[in-house]
C-alpha cells in the first residue's frame, strides 16, 4: 500500500505539473497575440492623433491628448477601457522624461529593448494609484509620430488569467487527491482479492512443507484464485498420499530389516556352534576340510559383523537408539579401538602415530558408541593407507573434544566426502577390504556422533590421503560452537611418518605398540 501510494502520488504530480504548465504557456500566448494586435491598434491611432494635434501645444498636453483618443478609440470599437491601459513616453536627448500618465514606470530593461526599436513585452507587477499592485503584461513599441523619441506601451492586466491559472491548479490538486484517494481504495481492494489470497496459499504451503500434511487451502467461489486454490489442495492430496506411502514403505523396510536381522539370529548361532565343533577338531581334517573350517569362520564372523550392524541401523532409523551417558576420559576408548585394531595394522605393516594429550579429556557421552566411531575409523584409515603412516590426534577446548584420523592412501575424490556416509557405499568395488567391513560402519558412526550431538565429517584429496574428525560436545545438553581441530586434508609434501608434534611439546616418535602400554595414562 505504501508503495502504491507513493508511485501514484509522484505520478499524478508529474501529470499536473505537465498539464499546468501546458495550459498555463496556452493562456500567455493567446493573451501574448492579443496584446500584439491590440500594440499595432494602439501605434497607429495614436500616430494619427498626434499628426492631428496642434504643435503649438505642449508636449506633455499632445501626449494626454493622444492617449485620451485613444482610450476614446478603444471605447468607440466596443473594448473595455480597463482592458489595457495606454502609456506614452519620451524620453529627450538631454535625458528627461515625459509620461502620460505622468511618471508612469516603465521597466528599465523594457524599456531598453524598445528604445532600441524592437517591439517587445515583459510580464511585471504594476502599481495602482491606490497603491495597490496587479499582475500585468506589458507590450511596448516605437512609434513613426512626429514627437522624436515617442514610444508607446500598453499594459494589460493579468489577474483573470491569474486567477484562472489558479482555479485550474487548484483543479488538478483536488482531481490529484481524488484520483490517489480511488488508486488506495483500488489497490485496498486488490490486495484484498488477490494478494490476501496469495499470502493465505504461501502461509498454507508454509505449514504444509513443515509437516502439517492435513493444511488445505480455502475454496472460494469460482474465480482463479478459486481454481489455484483447488489445484492447491488437489496437488496436496497426491503428495500426502505419496507421502504416506514413502513412510509406510519406510516403516516396513525397516521392520523387515530388523526382523530379518532378528530371525536370522538363530540359525547363525546353530551355524556357529557347527563350526566351532568342527574346528575344535581341525586337527583331525584333511588340509582341504581345515581350509573349508577356516574360511566358513571367517565368514561366519564377517555375518554376524552384518547382522550386528543391520540391527543397529535399524534402531537408528526407527528412532530407538538411545545413549548411556557417563562421565568418559576420550581417551579411554582411542585406546580400546586401538587394541582391537592393532593387529590389522601388524599385518599390514602400518605404522600407527598418536598425538595424544597427557591429562585426561573428560565429556559426557557413551563410551561404547566413541569406542565403535573410533574403531571404524582407525580401521578404515589403515586398511585405506597404501602402507603409509596413520596419524591418530586428540584436541580439546572448553566445549567439545576433537578427535582426527589421517591418512595418507588413496584419498577422496571430490563429492567422495559426502558419499562416504552412504551405507553399503564404496569408492572401488574392486578393492580388496582387508578388515572386512560390512559397508554399514561409516554410516552408523555418523549416526552415533549425532546421538551425541556431535559431528563426524571426512575431507580427503585424491591420491594424497583423507582425514576424517569426530567432534563431541564435552556436555550433551550444551553443544558447542568451535572445533578444537579443524579438517584439512593430508598434504603431498608433509609425509605422515616422521611424528607429530604434542601439544606444547616437542615432537615425538611414537610408535603403534607404545600407544600408553599397561593403561597408565588412559585410565
Amino acid at each position: 500500500m505504501g508503495t502504491v501510494l507513493l508511485v501514484s502520488t509522484v505520478v499524478m504530480s508529474v501529470l499536473g505539473f505537465a498539464l499546468a504548465s501546458v495550459v498555463t504557456d496556452r493562456i500567455t500566448a493567446a493573451k501574448i497575440d492579443a496584446a500584439t494586435v491590440e500594440i499595432e491598434r494602439a501605434r497607429a491611432t495614436v500616430e494619427y492623433q498626434l499628426a492631428n494635434s496642434g504643435s503649438s501645444a505642449s508636449l506633455q498636453a499632445r501626449l494626454n491628448s493622444a492617449r485620451a483618443g485613444l482610450t476614446q478609440r478603444a471605447q468607440e470599437s466596443g473594448d473595455s477601457a480597463s482592458f489595457y491601459e495606454p502609456v506614452l513616453v519620451v524620453e529627450a536627448p538631454n535625458g528627461s522624461v515625459t509620461s502620460s500618465p505622468e511618471a508612469y514606470q516603465i521597466p528599465k530593461r523594457l524599456g531598453d529593448f524598445v528604445t532600441d526599436g524592437n517591439v517587445a513585452y515583459q510580464f511585471a507587477s504594476v502599481e495602482r494609484p491606490d497603491g495597490s499592485a496587479y499582475d500585468a503584461l506589458i507590450v511596448g513599441t516605437p512609434t513613426n509620430a512626429d514627437v522624436p523619441n515617442l514610444r508607446l506601451y500598453i499594459v494589460m492586466n493579468m489577474e483573470s488569467e491569474a486567477s484562472t491559472v489558479a482555479l485550474m491548479r487548484g483543479i488538478l490538486a483536488s482531481a490529484a487527491v481524488i484520483v490517489v484517494v480511488l488508486l488506495m481504495g483500488i489497490s485496498w481492494l486488490a490486495s484484498q482479492q488477490i494478494v490476501a489470497p496469495v499470502r493465505s496459499a504461501s502461509r498454507t504451503a508454509q505449514r504444509f512443507a513443515s509437516g502439517h500434511l492435513r493444511e488445505r487451502m480455502p475454496v472460494d467461489g469460482e474465480d482463479e484464485m478459486a481454481v489455484l486454490a483447488m489445484s492447491f489442495n488437489d496437488m496436496a492430496d497426491a503428495l500426502s498420499k505419496q507421502i504416506s506411502n514413502l513412510e509406510e514403505y519406510g516403516s516396513l523396510q525397516r521392520q523387515f530389516t530388523s526382523d530379518v536381522s532378528h530371525e536370522l539370529r538363530t540359525p547363525l548361532t546353530t551355524v556357529r556352534m557347527a563350526a566351532d565343533m568342527i574346528a575344535a577338531n581341525e586337527d583331525s581334517l584333511e588340509p582341504a576340510t581345515k581350509r573349508a573350517s577356516e574360511l566358513m569362520i571367517s565368514e561366519l564372523d564377517r555375518f554376524e559383523s552384518l547382522l550386528n550392524d543391520l540391527l543397529e541401523i535399524s534402531r537408528h532409523d526407527a528412532g530407538v537408539a538411545e545413549l548411556s551417558p557417563a562421565s568418559v576420559d576420550a581417551r579411554q576408548p582411542v585406546e580400546s579401538a586401538w587394541q582391537q585394531t592393532r593387529h590389522l595394522a601388524d599385518e599390514l605393516d602400518v605404522d600407527v602415530i598418536f598425538d595424544i594429550p597427557d591429562e585426561p579429556q573428560m565429556l559426557e557421552g557413551d563410551a561404547r558408541r566413541i569406542e565403535r566411531v573410533v574403531r571404524n575409523l582407525m580401521a578404515n584409515a589403515i586398511d585405506h593407507s597404501e602402507g603409509n603412516p596413520v596419524t591418530v590426534r586428540m584436541r580439546s577446548n572448553e566445549e567439545a573434544v576433537a578427535i582426527t584420523v589421517t591418512d595418507g592412501g588413496v584419498g577422496l575424490k571430490p563429492g567422495e566426502d559426502e558419499l562416504v556416509f552412504n551405507r553399503f557405499w564404496r569408492a572401488d568395488k574392486s578393492r580388496k577390504r582387508h578388515s572386512g567391513g560390512t559397508g554399514l560402519g561409516l554410516a552408523i558412526a555418523r549416526e552415533d556422533a549425532q546421538l551425541h550431538g556431535g559431528v563426524l565429517d571426512a575431507v580427503g584429496e585424491f591420491g594424497v590421503g583423507s582425514q576424517f574428525r569426530l567432534v563431541l560436545p564435552r556436555d550433551l545438553e550444551a553443544g558447542y560452537t568451535e572445533s578444537p581441530l579443524p579438517l584439512e586434508p593430508p598434504r603431498g609434501d608433509a609425509p605422515l611418518a616422521a611424528g607429530v608434534e604434542a601439544e606444547g611439546g616437542q615432537p615425538e616418535d611414537v610408535d603403534k605398540q607404545e600407544l600408553q602400554e599397561g593403561t597408565d595414562a588412559c585410565e
